[in-house]
């Protein structure tokens, strides 16, 4: 069933546009119109909505940014075409979609980072675009892109950006985060708005720049209505987002879950960061309280695509009511920590070409803690391959035995793309053919292999992060990631990433930045929490209803996987965390699929007519129409 809770339609100024206005399927739309009146924007909003209009020009952003009303209306007045936005765009970009309607023509687009995120598609031929695929995909009747399915079914996790980004409906197309839809009419076209920057900062320099990009985005993120919470799990990334919200918030909720592993030591830094945050008040959840792993594991997130992140759905759905119930309605996670901060060691290829006597030392202690062969590693930093060619590989490989461990991952992926062993031939091949028609059109996501690393890290997860929010949305709570903000990912791509890579220091960047504001013995912490003991224990005691999930399959009717080589697999003693993330995987492409079936056969949400408001340029907040969902601000 598609879920027409919240997100918008973008229409085309055209008598073509506001003919298909009757199929988007949103109950009690909201509507924004162009200048001649004509609906533009459609949907339910729950977050602050920007929107300015001067003359031809209308002007609206959604989530983030670090303008006012103000700022947006001197904007619109001075856009006479939509390319006018890109000069203009560095004084409202944070975490947002921007939209303009300008004398006709119509620009789209969201972040960078990929958190917010842009479909499009033609409607008896008119173009239209929306945040949402499966609304598209709603319009137009789609059905599910088997291809796309297939690659999820057989990699799931492993599946990098772009593959991963693809549109799981058959004929709604996903637009590239650097790119934006520009209609002229009902012409259209897409074209770059944002380039990685150079890394022109040192670390000396980059340390105060990514300090102040971050501190500006949680100061201007308060809750319009209740509480802000944060995560407070003892890590780096959590505490340093508590530390800064809490400077100016005295009624700060912190939140975390206890631990089921032993050794892990989270509970002794979030215990300190929990005595020095004194004015805060701090939830922890003991594990007798929380739904085990892998609960409740017929239960969709989401009717757009199928999510990765399932085997603790049932936790994050207790943990946001819970926050809800103690008058959190926006809640800062710290997600985006561990893809900004911890480089994958690819970047020493760059710093072989231009330093090769540091590369060399980097080398040597990468072996020497990680036993990475010394020959191949060299071998590897010095000849990464071409990008395509790493894509081909993956297809040819396929059903390769998995590589060991121990071997380095230095080239343009995020490591050996292997298929899950119940994934059925067929379903394999539709994977390959997906493989190599990536190849044929991905491109480097940066000059260097350095930051095409780290944008491909960051990329590779917003998809599953952007799901995750629903969650919390359902409880009437926003989810936040201030690391994904698109003004602090320039920010540490503007530091060369050998300068903040390297195994001798954790995350030495978002250390160095937080100094003066988290105390010195957590900032310093060396080590991360270990949290295999919750899901090896969630694994055993949902292991029948795992199964039972299993019995009449609607990926095993589609013939992409093989029940019984499944039930087989989960007989065996896991020897590590690889087969319990494939099937954390397989979870969500099944529970997925079921809902997929669901909207087939009618089940979407009907179209509903739409009141025009004559006030639809107020540059005031936009109201909370529900009561509980809170608004970016």
């Amino acid at each position: 069933m598609t879920d027409t809770t919240a997100g918008f339609t973008v229409l085309p100024d055209t008598a073509g546009g506001a003919a298909v206005r009757p199929l988007v399927p949103f109950a009690d739309a909201r509507v924004l119109t162009h200048a001649s009146g004509r609906p533009w924007l459609v949907g339910r909003w729950h977050d602050d909505v920007l929107v300015a209009a001067a003359g031809g020009v209308r002007l609206a952003v959604f989530g983030s940014t670090p303008a006012d009303a103000a700022r947006l209306e001197r904007v619109a007045a001075a856009l006479t075409r939509p390319a006018d936005l890109d000069r203009h765009l560095p004084a409202l970009l944070g975490s947002c979609h921007v939209l303009a309607s300008v004398n006709g023509g119509v620009r789209s687009q969201g972040s960078h980072s990929g958190l917010r995120r842009l479909f499009r598609t033609r409607v008896d031929g008119i173009p239209v675009a929306a945040d949402r695929s499966d609304v598209l995909a709603a319009m137009t009747g789609s059905g599910v892109d088997e291809e796309t399915l297939a690659l999820r079914v057989a990699c799931g996790l492993q599946v990098p950006y772009p593959a991963n980004a693809r549109s799981a409906w058959s004929g709604v197309h996903a637009l590239a985060p650097d790119h934006c839809l520009l209609w002229d009419g009902d012409r259209e076209r897409e074209t770059v708005w944002w380039r990685a920057p150079e890394p022109d900062h040192s670390l000396r320099d980059g340390i105060p720049a990514v300090r102040d990009a971050l501190t500006a985005v949680v100061d201007r993120r308060p809750p319009h209505a209740g509480r802000l919470s944060t995560d407070l799990s003892g890590g780096l990334d959590s505490t340093s987002l508590a530390f800064l919200a809490a400077r100016h918030t005295p009624g700060l909720l912190t939140f975390r879950w206890a631990e089921a592993e032993a050794g892990n030591d989270d509970t002794v830094y979030a215990g300190r960061a929990a005595r020095l945050l004194d004015r805060a008040e701090h939830l922890v959840v003991p594990q007798h309280e929380l739904p085990a792993v892998f609960a409740e594991p017929g239960t969709a997130v989401s009717a757009e695509e199928p999510i990765s992140l399932t085997r603790a759905t049932a936790r994050i759905r207790r943990s946001a009511r819970l926050l809800a119930d103690h008058g959190a309605r926006r809640h800062l996670a710290g997600h985006g920590g561990d893809e900004l901060f911890s480089p994958t060691p690819a970047y020493l290829h760059d710093l072989m070409r231009t330093r090769p006597l540091a590369a060399l030392k980097h080398v040597r202690a990468y072996c020497a803690l990680t036993r990475w062969p010394l020959r191949a590693t060299l071998a590897e930093v010095a000849d990464p391959g071409a990008h395509d060619a790493w894509w081909r590989a993956q297809a040819d490989e396929l059903t390769a035995p998995r590589p060991s461990q121990r071997r380095p991952v230095l080239g343009w992926g995020l490591g050996p793309m292997r298929a899950a062993p119940w994934t059925t031939a067929d379903g394999t091949d539709l994977a390959r053919t997906l493989l190599r028609r990536t190849a044929d059109r991905a491109r480097p996501l940066a000059g260097g292999l350095a930051a095409h690393s780290l944008l491909l890290m960051v990329r590779s997860n917003t998809s599953g992060y952007r799901l995750l929010s629903r969650m919390y949305a359902e409880a009437g709570v926003a989810l936040d990631m201030p690391y994904l903000d698109d003004t602090v990912v320039d920010a540490v791509l503007r530091v060369p990433v050998h300068e903040h890579a390297g195994p001798w220091r954790y995350k030495p960047l978002l250390a160095d930045a937080m100094r003066g504001v988290v105390p010195d013995p957590i900032r310093t912490r060396s080590t991360k929490g270990e949290f295999g003991e919750d899901v090896r224990r969630g694994l055993r005691a949902n292991l029948p209803a795992i199964l039972d999930l299993f019995d009449g399959s609607e990926l095993a009717a589609r013939g992409l996987i093989d029940p019984a080589e499944l039930r087989r697999q989960l007989a065996l003693p896991q020897q590590d965390t690889t087969l319990p993330q494939a099937l954390e995987n397989l979870i969500g492409c099944e529970t997925w699929l079921r809902a997929a079936a669901g909207a087939a056969t009618g089940s979407t949400t009907p179209a509903c007519t739409a009141t025009y408001s004559t006030a639809t340029y107020s540059t005031a907040p936009t109201p909370d129409r529900t009561g509980t969902a809170p608004r970016k601000g």
